[in-house]
């Protein structure tokens, strides 16, 4: 990424182009890109960040405070591998728009649900049951719950809470999961590719001061065990970011003295539907 100073002194990073990553190990180098929409409409000059606040207003995909927003340099690369233009990209669990954004930029049709809707385009549904037609969507998206780390919506049906390492060690969770899988499998078209962006989790145990120990939940083992019930697997994907977060001394610390590891990939998984007697 290269830099420049600002009259005020302030480096700013320009975010790199966009390219099509050759390899299993997505780094992606910011949260968001820059739009080709934003940059045709500032009359094509480059657009800049201060770290990760967006210098220029509107030239992002989603809300950058959305917590647990998906990075949309995935989804960008996901749509521009595994779609067409004018195709329909469905995403059962839209969040604060991600995924609509970033196929506006690439002339696909963006359709998102979310029992918790950021934005009006979004229309308010449970995933576990989609208002489409049986295979109407040419992909699928997806950035589930990993587990209840995070309070999306005090919605009842809302799968953020359900604890994937909970007191029926996750049945509840991956039962709802389930149920989602299997929709996306209904509404996808045959042969078409739906993927799934997803962290494994581990909590500490709670207990008397000094017992140490905790719980590993292995999410995405688990959900891709499912997502082979119902479709083909094509790849797995290790997605990684140079995040600050794990530099910091005291995570650092905490995770060396209680001999556990901090989260320092996501999976993308990468699965097509394949209903027929021929080969995927």
């Amino acid at each position: 990424m290269s830099s420049r100073d600002d009259d005020d002194g302030r480096q700013r990073t320009r975010r790199p182009p966009l390219t099509v990553f050759p390899t299993t190990l997505w780094e992606y180098p910011s949260q968001h890109y820059d739009s080709p929409n934003m940059r045709r409409a500032q009359g094509d000059r480059p657009l800049v960040i201060d770290g990760d606040s967006v210098v220029g207003a509107g030239n992002m995909q989603g809300d950058k405070d959305y917590v647990g927003a998906t990075p949309s340099w995935v989804i960008w690369q996901l749509l521009t591998r595994y779609t067409r233009e004018k195709d329909t990209v469905i995403d059962p669990m839209c969040g604060s728009g991600t995924t609509l954004d970033v196929c506006r930029d690439l002339d696909r049709k963006g359709i998102g649900f979310d029992l918790n809707p950021q934005r009006e385009e979004i229309r308010k549904n449970d995933s576990r049951k989609l208002p489409l037609e049986t295979g109407s969507a040419d992909f699928v998206f997806i950035d589930p719950p990993y587990s209840t780390h995070v309070e999306y919506s005090n919605d009842p049906r809302c799968i953020g809470r359900l604890d994937s390492g909970g007191d029926d060690q996750g049945a509840s969770y991956y039962r709802a999961m389930d149920d989602v899988i299997r929709e996306i499998h209904r509404v996808l078209k045959n042969r078409r590719y739906m993927a799934l962006y997803v962290s494994d989790s581990w909590r500490k145990r709670v207990g008397p001061k000094g017992g140490g120990g905790g719980e590993f939940m292995p999410i995405g083992f688990e959900l891709f065990s499912i997502m082979r019930k119902y479709m083909t697997p094509v790849d797995i994907i290790s997605v990684v970011r140079g995040n600050r977060k794990l530099d910091r001394g005291n995570w650092r610390k905490a995770a060396e003295e209680g001999n556990f590891f901090l989260r320092g990939f996501n999976y993308c998984f990468i699965f097509k539907k394949v209903d027929d007697a021929s080969s995927a």
